[in-house]
């Protein structure tokens, strides 16, 4: 999949597209220096990265206002919302990153693309909520930990209505199976555009047992 295959696809604005190009533009650059993505991945990243991300964009309520990508890495999915989310006021999108070299990958993306997000340096068990902020709207991560893990570490983010959008390989049901002996939530799923093994789960209502 190329660029101009993504967009047919999609069908994004040729601005969100620049965007996702910049986003490429800057990867290549920094992923010569330190290692964001294997390389091996880099010359799929129109569907490895930017669709696999896209879809997921697709699943955000409307009313979307504070998200929160846990392990961000190269950006996946958290910083595809933030360019989702560019022209909504009062958005917010923190990305939550323990590697320093990383961070400043996130926010030179976050700079240069002038998106309403912020990469924030810590693991994620560590990262304290600002006052005025009781939750997040959305939780997502991708490739960061196994299910019951990102349920654990998603638990002081969650409010009433709470969303949370996470995509899965093939072993999502196993994760499932195993998260339900320690969490009670209800579960939504959407299968992956880029994967017919892989899964989009989409879970509310999460408390502990």
């Amino acid at each position: 999949m190329n660029a101009e295959q993504f967009q047919r696809q999609t069908n994004v604005s040729r601005e969100t597209l620049e965007m996702y190009q910049t986003w490429l533009n800057l990867l290549t650059h920094w992923n010569k220096r330190i290692n964001l993505i294997a390389n091996s991945t880099l010359h799929d990243f129109w569907l490895r990265h930017a669709l696999d991300s896209w879809q997921v964009v697709g699943l955000l309520p409307e009313n979307t206002k504070t998200v929160i990508d846990m392990g961000a890495g190269a950006g996946f999915p958290g910083m595809a919302m933030a360019i989702a989310l560019k022209n909504t006021p009062e958005v917010k999108v923190t990305l939550v990153e323990s590697n320093g070299k990383k961070c400043n990958f996130l926010s030179t993306v976050i700079r240069e693309l002038n998106l309403p997000a912020k990469a924030v340096q810590t693991r994620v068990e560590s990262l304290e909520l600002p006052k005025e902020q009781q939750h997040f709207d959305v939780i997502t991560a991708r490739a960061f930990a196994p299910l019951p893990k990102l349920l654990k570490y998603s638990l002081p983010f969650w409010g009433d209505s709470t969303l949370a959008i996470l995509p899965k390989g093939e072993k999502w049901q196993s994760e499932v199976d195993v998260a339900r002996k320690r969490y009670d939530f209800d579960l939504e799923t959407t299968p992956s555009q880029t994967s017919d093994l892989a899964m989009i789960l989409q879970i509310t209502n999460l408390q502990r047992k």
